[in-house]
């Protein structure tokens, strides 16, 4: 019996200058819809079981992007992270997601804030799960993993296809001992993040959706540290969506004090403190995430909601999305171009 659910569909949608971006669903048709942005690295599949499950119980449709590089989708490096949005609004349209609400893990927060920069009528809410900060600009914040990477930054962009290469064949190479080797790396993690590899489905999905995304090559890793090390193309106050922040008060990659700093930037905006978790305890709220989305979702910007002691929960609402949504097999652009599991 398999540790972790399948994708309900999966398949690829075509986007500006004929590229593609790979997707996967999860949970039902006619929930609403959520969209999940993997981290760094990671693809359409780095979604935990348990949000999984969740979203099969709360009525929310999951679904999982590959971003440029990895997976199913074309290569491509954008100009900014914002530059992201206009193909993410032709993945919406295709897919029949008039309303949604932005995930982002890690290296997927700052593509889950521009969405909300970009689509204020369209995205409900937005939660971000240990993610990278700002490193130029006005909203940059010095320290963190990703600010000594900013300091060769303007070297990065000539180098792409060499890193990619490398990081491409360093996983073919390792693909057939990466169980053991995800077992050493997490050995050597922090306590926090000990802790969410230990879980036996944790593992399970990291395996599959690195192994299974990593075949055509692994550019994605590098074009999001190129973009994490730009401007991102938007500001922080710029964002009129209620976002809601979780971050482990242990992350040794992005520091929780520049969550502190970046998170009263956003006009409506909330920070939940994670005690004794790393950068990827999020993880283990997988539930309390959506279900807090949800109550976003339904209650629009409330100060008294966004206040850091409050952390409701709320029950499912009754919903269900617009039948334009197709499902089976497909390839998204004319229509979406869907696989079987």
């Amino acid at each position: 019996m398999s540790l972790i659910s399948a994708p309900r569909v999966e398949g690829t949608i075509r986007v500006r200058e004929g590229r593609k971006l790979g997707f996967a669903e999860f949970g039902p048709l006619r929930g609403r819809p959520f969209v999940w942005l993997h981290g760094t690295p990671g693809g359409r599949r780095q979604i935990p079981e348990a949000a999984r499950i969740a979203a099969g119980e709360l009525g929310i449709r999951l679904v999982g992007i590959d971003r440029p590089g990895v997976g199913l989708s074309t290569p491509h490096l954008y100009d900014s992270i914002l530059d992201f949005t206009p193909d993410l609004e032709i993945v919406f349209d295709q897919l029949g997601l008039d309303q949604v609400a932005m995930i982002g893990l890690s290296g997927g927060g700052p593509y889950a804030l521009a969405a909300g920069h970009a689509f204020p009528t369209r995205v409900a809410a937005v939660g971000v799960l240990g993610g990278v900060v700002p490193t130029q600009g006005d909203d940059a914040v010095p320290g963190g993993l990703v600010g000594l990477f900013a300091r060769i930054g303007p070297i990065l962009p000539p180098l792409r296809v060499p890193l990619s290469l490398v990081l491409s064949a360093f996983v073919r190479i390792v693909r057939p001992v990466m169980s053991p080797g995800f077992d050493l790396y997490a050995r050597f993690s922090p306590e926090g993040d000990r802790r969410v590899f230990g879980r036996p489905e944790i593992k399970a999905m990291f395996l599959d959706d690195l192994i299974g995304n990593s075949r055509r090559g692994l550019q994605a890793p590098v074009y999001d540290l190129i973009l994490f090390t730009r401007p991102w193309g938007f500001s922080l106050s710029g964002i009129r969506v209620p976002v809601w922040w979780w971050h482990g008060d242990a992350d040794h990659i992005v520091p929780l004090a520049q969550a502190r700093q970046v998170v009263p930037r956003i006009p409506a905006a909330g920070l939940t403190t994670r005690p004794g978790e790393s950068h990827l305890g999020g993880l283990d709220a997988a539930k309390e995430v959506l279900a807090k989305l949800l109550a976003l979702w339904d209650d629009g910007i409330d100060g008294s909601l966004l206040a850091p002691a409050a952390d409701k929960r709320s029950p499912a609402p009754t919903w269900a999305a617009r039948d334009r949504a197709r499902s089976g097999k497909a390839e998204f652009g004319s229509s979406p171009t869907v696989r079987s599991p």
